[in-house]
Parts: structure tokens; sequence; C-alpha cells
């Protein structure tokens, strides 16, 4: 627990000048000091930074990027403090001229915010290693052809029937090529060893961070609208969609059906049992 940032240290005096229903920071103030929480507990449980929970409380929404990301950010806060997020976000429309704006860019917001992934540079030895295999393969197929082509004409020419040769040709040792990502068929045939989950940006873009059972991180960035992407993993695949209601989800060749608003941050768990039958 922090020093100094209990939420009775945080408990506003009452003014009795103040309208009968609080904004909509105020409001979220109370409830997380009502539910014994601090600042730094509330940017913990929902990743959003302790700057921007502050702002919000202080009914100033410059900071959430736009209001569609404000909307999914009171919502998000409303959620961990406990506190139904409809009134609070029909509140916070009314407040700022009604209607919903249309989506903005998701790329600064949640770029300054999320963790980002160690580059991996790409294995050129590797590559190498396996063309030059190819290649030698290929050339050694082609001299033993010619050789097995030579000697069926001589057989020929002298009036006799070319035999079949006892051994089998040598064939030419390749080496593995690297596990592809998971495709379009392979979504449509998902394995039942594994979960696969699909994700296309449908209706617009979106940040989205992937995960696999052991927490390593798959995918953190920004999906441009007609992009997607697929993961797959032997147990689980956790993702948090950073603009819920402009993607399009499918988890073991099946689309899930969904009401995600726009500008809604969602965080989902899908494992190789999902979606239920049925």
């Amino acid at each position: 627990m922090s020093i100094g940032n209990s939420p009775e240290d945080e408990r506003p005096f009452e003014d009795v000048s103040e309208e009968a229903r609080p904004s909509v920071g105020r409001a979220l103030q109370q409830a997380r000091i009502a539910a014994g929480l601090t600042v730094d507990d509330v940017s913990t449980a929902t990743r959003v930074r302790i700057g921007i929970v502050r702002a919000i409380e202080a009914d100033d929404f410059a900071p959430c990027g736009g209001d569609v990301y404000a909307r999914g950010h009171i919502r998000t806060l409303a959620k961990a403090v406990r506190l139904d997020p409809a009134p609070l976000i029909e509140r916070f429309e009314a407040d700022h001229g009604g209607g919903r704006p249309a989506p903005t860019p998701a790329a600064p917001l949640f770029e300054a915010e999320r963790i980002r992934p160690e580059r991996r540079g790409p294995n050129w030895t590797a590559a190498m290693v396996a063309a030059i295999v190819v290649v030698i393969g290929f050339v050694g197929f082609t001299m033993v052809k010619g050789g097995d082509d030579d000697g069926a004409k001589e057989n020929v020419a002298e009036g006799t029937q070319p035999s079949k040769s006892a051994t089998p040709t040598p064939k030419s040792e390749k080496t593995a090529a690297p596990e592809p990502e998971p495709s379009d068929s392979a979504i449509a045939a998902a394995p039942q060893d594994k979960v696969t989950v699909k994700v296309s940006a449908a209706d617009g873009r979106s940040w989205i961070s992937a995960k696999d059972h052991s927490g390593r991180l798959l995918f953190d960035g920004l999906l441009k609208q007609g992009d997607s992407k697929t993961f797959q993993d032997s147990t689980k695949i956790n993702l948090v969609l950073g603009d819920a209601g402009a993607i399009d989800l499918f988890v073991n060749g099946k689309k899930i059906e969904d009401d995600w608003q726009p500008g809604a941050v969602e965080r989902l768990t899908y494992t190789k049992g999902d979606p239920q039958a049925g």
C-alpha cells in the first residue's frame, strides 16, 4: 500500500453547494473511496495509468485521447469500483455534446501505455542452411535422374529392355521448414488438441495484445482495418482488445457473437474447449 495514499486521506470535504447528482469523475472517486481502494489499486487492476485515473476523477478527459476512449476508460474504472457504468456514460455524453463522435486513432494512446515487446531479428543462419541443403538435394536428385536416363537409352540401343534397379534411388535429406503461422484453412479445420484464435479488424483499427498459456507475448500492436492475426497454443490464449467494437473474433473455427460497443476495452481468455457446443 502506498504511503500517504489511503482512501481515507482522499475523502473530500462535504460541499453543500454541489449538485445533487455528482459528476462522472466525482462519482468514480466516491465509489473508489467507498470500496476502500487507492488510485494505485485501481490503476493496477485496470492497467489504466495513474495520471489518467486522477485526471478522470477530476473530470479532465483530455488525457484519454478522445471521447471514444474516454467512454472506454469510464466503463473500465466503473467496473473496477463496482459501479454501474451506464449512467456514467449517459452523463458523460450529456456533458460533452451528446451523440457518439467518430472513433479517434488508437495508436498514440495505447503505444504510450502498452509494454513494448523485445525485438527479435530473423534467424538468417537457419534460413541459409535450409536453402543450401535444398539446393544440394536438388542437384543430387538431378544427377541420379540423369544417370538413370542414360542407362535406359543404352539398353534400348542394344535391343534389351531396361531392368528395374533392386535398390531404391537415394533421396536427399531436407531440414524441416519452420512452422508457419496458422492460416484461414487452419481456422476452418482447427485441431482438437489446440486452441486457435483469429482476430480480424473488420470495422476499424484497434490495438490488440495476445499471450499464450505461459504468459509469453505473442503480439502487441495496432491492427489496421482489414488486417487479421491468428494465434494458436496448446492450452489457452489471453487477449486484450483496445477497441472491441471494431473486432470480429473466431475461436476454434467458430465466430464469436458479441455486442461489444465501439471503444470498449475487453480482456478475454479462450481454451481449446471454447466456444461451447450449441
